[in-house]
């Protein structure tokens, strides 16, 4: 599978890298400069600790909205949950967020209908994954939501429009989006413990991919729609 296509779309690739880059360079600078305490993990994990139990619970509720409204990437906030609540708590918090959010846009899809669903996505999206659910079945959407940077939070949409039972497709995003989480949450650990070169790397992995997996998602759904029928199950 080429990934792409012209010299143009390789430095355009490469921009992209570039920028996301400067902008965590960017973030590190400013948080350095006006928000220190940031870095005192120590400091920082006391302050969040002031909320009580409600820290989590913001962290689960920030996680369940960005699947619904997904004004944030889900990875970032997963890597803030690492650096507060280290990997096995703060992978448990993003995952608990990414399934509420996934069942809440299921459910809204399902009770509102296809109408309720062209509202709210952009149409060329709903061009290009109306139906998709269906034809790829469950190993392929499991195949689908792993890798990061494709729509997966749209497709909890469409999946509420099928046939599916809630059950079965909240075990397809559970298994589907723990890798990349755990990758993820990992990752802003790995930050929280001063261990920056290895937290960057892991960053740097998943930004990649995301780059990788927005930019081939065409060629990723023919794949599967490809694979689909040769599947045992």
């Amino acid at each position: 599978m080429e990934v792409f296509s012209s010299r143009r779309d390789r430095w355009r690739a490469a921009l992209g890298l570039l920028v996301v880059a400067l902008a965590f360079a960017g973030l590190y600078l400013g948080l350095l400069r006006y928000a220190p305490f940031v870095f005192d993990v120590q400091e920082l994990r006391e302050w969040i600790d002031g909320f009580g139990v409600l820290a989590p619970l913001v962290f689960v509720v920030i996680q369940a909205v960005q699947v619904v409204v997904a004004p944030i990437p889900g990875q970032v906030v997963a890597l803030v949950s690492g650096y507060l609540f280290g990997s096995i708590a703060g992978t448990i918090y993003s995952l608990l967020g990414v399934l509420i959010g996934s069942a809440i846009a299921f459910l809204l899809a399902k009770r509102y209908g296809r109408s309720f669903v062209e509202d709210i996505l952009n149409e060329d999206v709903v061009e290009r994954f109306d139906g998709f659910v269906d034809r790829v079945g469950i190993a392929g959407l499991i195949a689908f939501v792993l890798v990061p940077g494709l729509p997966d939070d749209v497709i909890c949409f469409f999946a509420g429009l099928t046939q599916w039972s809630l059950k079965t497709f909240m075990i397809v995003i559970a298994i589907g989006r723990l890798p990349a989480y755990v990758l993820t949450v990992y990752a802003g650990g790995q930050f929280a413990s001063g261990q920056f070169l290895p937290a960057i790397a892991l960053v740097g992995i998943v930004i990649s991919l995301s780059l990788l997996g927005l930019r081939s998602q065409e060629q990723i759904q023919q794949f599967l729609r490809r694979l689909e029928p040769k599947l045992p199950f």
